[in-house]
């Protein structure tokens, strides 16, 4: 099927190729990329960006000895294909299948498992140290995308590496995209040398005629204070960032050309000292839709190759959240939006366009989020921030010590909480429940569909201090039980009225639980079963009640169950000296892998199977 591609099976099927052949193995490559990800979904965008850069770097090196280090990871498909795992790619991100990440497990060619930004130079840093400790001999390559390269600890990592002054490669992936458009200063300052890149070629220039040219040393000495010259009068500025740092700076080199990003490896794979080398790629390139919307193609779905991506004809809950938080700013004018990197994916882009002045990108920046909302509610704004849940971990220290402590009037809107599923261990938001229960101040809620999480955005306008709302990944959905009243802080509702056993589910498990509630129906076994919408504070009054008409008591939740949900209410029954038999439900003490949302349910034991056959077990 392809004429380049089946022949390479190991980086060193490429070894002998010429650039020609290297540029048709790219056009094979992209054309699979497509193919394999139509039918699977995953990250295909930046993929496609990178498929001459990952040629060109096992062209020039030989992993597994030498090192790469891809940060975040979503951009190592042609790295896996190059690696021995082509055959594999239909089970990419499936159950069981090959990882949409590097996994050191999956193979001896990823270095280390990656999934969150900024973190590939950290990790190549220490390698490379260790190997001169140990007096080894290898190679270690970080490859750091532009939106990356702004997160805080990328920046620490480069001020670090350039004091230690070790042999390493940073290769800075400019496609002026994370995965919505790149923001901030160092975006500013990356585009300001793709400006001025016709400097860097003069230089290069300069460099051969006088370094050809006859005497020796002397003209050497020239060539280079002709090169300081250039460098002063045109383009200071922009090196002056990464010089100040100890790190050698080489580009910009296109990205799409191997020639050329082969000589610049080979160039930078000879020199002592941390070189910095800036590639500039284009995001999707080679597929036309993509190319034309990076920002759509960044994760997707399965598609149609010759149509794309079609429209969801129903809302997510993401879009659900930002146009809600539209409504709030229009009712008060106090309200501020904040993103770190995803006004998309967190549904922000209609509150940028309606309220441009009381929004803010702060790019990869999640602690810096977290302490520049409470500045803003300092001053007397009513931030509200959102962001991933497994995100949201980077600034657990800010939550703590900008936003509890003084009990600041910042909103938390923690999007996909809970089993998030393709993207696996990394991007699981299992933990949130856990380490914002054990934070003092903090109110914590999560709705049992996506009208209640409207109503919950509602209430907040009213709480002041510190507060979160969790919700899961995917589309708007309604569980149609209760009631859709205002919601009072801290109260839950009664869903079911049964009897002997008690179900205390909380916000995305109250679907799974009604769906058990119909399966022991059948049976004739009726349970109560209530939506414990608030993690803190809880209905104390309602449970007590309850607590006395039933003997068993089961908690729900999709998180971690140290700490979490249950942990909460196993602490209230022994504080109030109750002796109700009761059995948390949730994520046991392990890492999920990833796979479907649904058989993720079933693997950790939480689907609705699973509940009715835990109460089934009780009451026998």
């Amino acid at each position: 099927m392809y004429n380049y591609l089946d022949n390479v099976n190991s980086p060193k099927d490429i070894k002998n190729m010429n650039t020609k052949e290297l540029d048709l193995l790219a056009k094979d490559i992209r054309k699979f990329l497509v193919r394999s990800v139509s039918n699977t979904g995953g990250h295909l965008a930046s993929n496609l960006g990178v498929v001459e850069l990952t040629l060109a770097l096992h062209k020039v090196f030989d992993s597994p000895k030498d090192k790469f280090i891809w940060d975040v990871g979503h951009q190592a498909y042609v790295h896996k294909i190059l690696t021995g795992r082509k055959d594999q790619f239909n089970t990419l991100r499936q159950f069981n299948g090959l990882s949409g990440f590097p996994k050191e497990s999956e193979s001896e060619h990823d270095t280390f498992d990656t999934g969150h930004s900024s973190t590939s130079i950290s990790v190549g840093t220490g390698i490379a140290c260790a190997r001169d400790i140990k007096g080894e001999d290898f190679s270690v390559v970080s490859i750091i995308g532009d939106g990356s390269i702004t997160g805080g600890m990328a920046l620490e990592a480069l001020n670090h590496l350039g004091y230690i002054n070790t042999n390493m490669i940073v290769i800075l992936n400019d496609n002026e995209m994370s995965i919505d458009e790149n923001v901030g200063g160092m975006s500013k300052h990356l585009s300001s040398i793709i400006k001025n890149s016709t400097v860097n070629k003069i230089k290069d220039e300069v460099e051969k005629i006088l370094n050809v040219a006859p005497g020796g040393n002397i003209i050497s000495k020239t060539a280079s204070k002709v090169k300081d010259s250039i460098k002063g009068k045109f383009s200071l500025q922009e090196c002056a960032l990464f010089d100040s740092l100890g790190v050698n700076y080489l580009g910009p080199i296109d990205g799409h050309n191997i020639d050329e990003i082969i000589k610049a490896l080979e160039k930078a794979k000879m020199q002592d000292g941390p070189i910095l080398l800036h590639v500039i790629t284009k995001k999707g390139k080679g597929y036309k839709f993509a190319e034309e919307k990076p920002h759509k193609y960044h994760g997707v779905s399965k598609f149609d190759i010759k149509t794309g991506l079609k429209p969801s004809s129903t809302k997510s809950i993401s879009a659900v959240v930002g146009d809600k938080l539209v409504d709030l700013a229009t009712k008060d004018d106090k309200v501020v939006a904040i993103t770190a990197a995803m006004p998309s994916g967190t549904g922000l882009n209609k509150f940028s366009e309606v309220y441009p002045n009381r929004y803010y990108d702060v790019g990869i920046a999640e602690q810096h989020a977290v302490t520049f909302s409470c500045g803003l509610a300092k001053a007397g704004m009513k931030p509200y921030f959102a962001v991933y849940s497994s995100f949201l971990q980077r600034a657990y220290d800010q939550i703590i010590h900008d936003m509890a402590i003084t009990k600041k009037d910042v909103k938390l809107l923690i999007d996909r909480a809970g089993l998030v599923g393709n993207d696996g261990e990394t991007h699981h938001g299992i933990f949130d429940l856990s380490y914002l229960n054990s934070i003092p101040n903090m109110v914590v809620m999560a709705p049992k569909d996506t009208k209640e999480l409207e109503l919950m955005m509602d209430l907040s306008l009213d709480i002041k201090g510190p507060m979160a709302i969790r919700y899961p990944r995917g589309n708007s959905y309604f569980v149609d039980r209760g009631s859709y009243k205002p919601i009072k802080l801290g109260e839950y509702e009664i869903l079911n009225q049964g009897k002997d056993v008690l179900i205390l589910a909380i916000g995305n498990m109250v679907k799974q639980a009604i769906d058990a509630i119909d399966i022991l129906n059948e049976k004739n076994i009726n349970p109560t079963l209530v939506n414990a919408r608030f993690l803190k504070p809880i209905d104390e009054n309602l449970i007590s009640e309850l607590l006395k008409n039933h003997k068993y008591v089961v908690t729900v939740e999709d998180n971690v169950i140290t700490g979490g949900f249950g942990s909460r209410i196993n602490k209230f029954l022994i504080d109030n000296k109750f002796d109700n038999n009761i059995v948390n439900m949730g994520i046991d003490d392990e890492f999920i892998h990833h796979g479907d949302v649904n058989t993720l349910y079933k693997q950790c034991k939480i689907s609705s199977e699973c509940i009715a056959e835990k109460v089934e077990s009780l009451l026998r």
